[in-house]
């Protein structure tokens, strides 16, 4: 077990139950308005980590009350029948939210689905019109990752205005987003943003200087005490299977070699147990506010 203290562990689930007791007081308002919020997820082909990231979201669904349908297609799917498989989701009335679940088989092209969703639908915040709005300062609905670490920084009064956060990883589902939504001008962002990927040069002489660091670039206990200053908050988001001498024959660790900063931080995620719940609480609520845009329920 990693030497953390207790005091020093941002743990995700306490943040995924407060934003839960909130979707249940919106989906009870938009259930008064005869409208129960869908969700449907593709998946194509057989990953077990893809399998079990499904299985949750469908568990949260069935916890909350909101509709979901898993739609599984073999590995060997042609991209014309996913196309037609969304295009049927995107004219269908009931159904509020399409989430394909990535990564996708190689032989199909990953930017041409996410552009086949309708924006409106596209719970991901994937869809490049979604991305424009957020970059923009106008979100029609928020990563989910990135919103995820942003309700945890302030459910645990972690302020970001002023402060310097380094973002490690500069992917289209994190690291790019995670950027832009702490560079907005409101008092939950507001921070002076440094991006840091696999061709920065004096990468450790950069993260030490965050106050924030958020390390996204999926690399197995990668940042170390080198990289990291007395007092920063760390939010780990990778979530990295390594060898070990465990039932599963695995154990999942972060980006973040715990061990070793332990005594610097001030704050830390735990992985798993950190980031992983409130991506899915996220998604929960890009549903509920898909579903609310469509039927044009405006919440109280």
């Amino acid at each position: 077990m990693h030497s953390v203290p207790e005091e020093k562990l941002l743990k995700g689930k306490p943040v995924s139950e407060h934003v839960y007791n909130r979707l249940g007081e919106q989906l009870s308002f938009l259930k008064s308005n005869n409208v129960t919020p869908k969700l449907t997820v593709i998946l194509v082909g057989e990953d077990p980590a893809s399998q079990v990231y499904v299985r949750r979201k469908g568990k949260a669904c069935e916890k909350l009350g909101i509709l979901s349908e898993t739609i599984t297609l073999p590995a060997e799917t042609s991209e014309e029948t996913l196309l037609a498989r969304i295009q049927e989701l995107n004219t269908d009335d009931s159904n509020h939210g399409i989430l394909v679940q990535l990564p996708l088989p190689s032989h199909i092209d990953e930017n041409r689905v996410i552009r086949a969703i309708n924006p409106a639908k596209d719970v991901d915040c994937f869809h490049p019109q979604n991305v424009g709005l957020l970059v923009s300062g106008n979100p029609y609905v928020l990563p989910c990752t990135p919103a995820g670490i942003m309700e945890m920084l302030d459910y645990y009064n972690i302020p970001t205005s002023g402060k310097h956060v380094v973002v490690a990883g500069r992917s289209n589902i994190v690291g790019k987003p995670m950027a832009n939504l702490l560079v907005q001008k409101n008092n939950r962002a507001n921070a002076t943003v440094t991006v840091v990927h696999s061709r920065t040069q004096n990468m450790a002489e950069l993260t030490k200087q965050a106050d924030i660091l958020i390390a996204a670039i999926g690399k197995p206990r990668f940042f170390t005490a080198e990289h990291i200053s007395n007092g920063t908050v760390v939010v780990d988001v990778g979530i990295n299977r390594i060898d070990a001498d465990t039932e599963k024959g695995y154990k999942l660790v972060g980006d973040v070699d715990l061990d070793s900063v332990s005594t610097l931080v001030e704050k830390i995620t735990p992985v798993p147990g950190g980031v992983g719940p409130m991506t899915i609480a996220m998604l929960m609520q890009n549903t509920v506010l898909a579903a609310a845009a469509q039927e044009n329920v405006v919440f109280p």
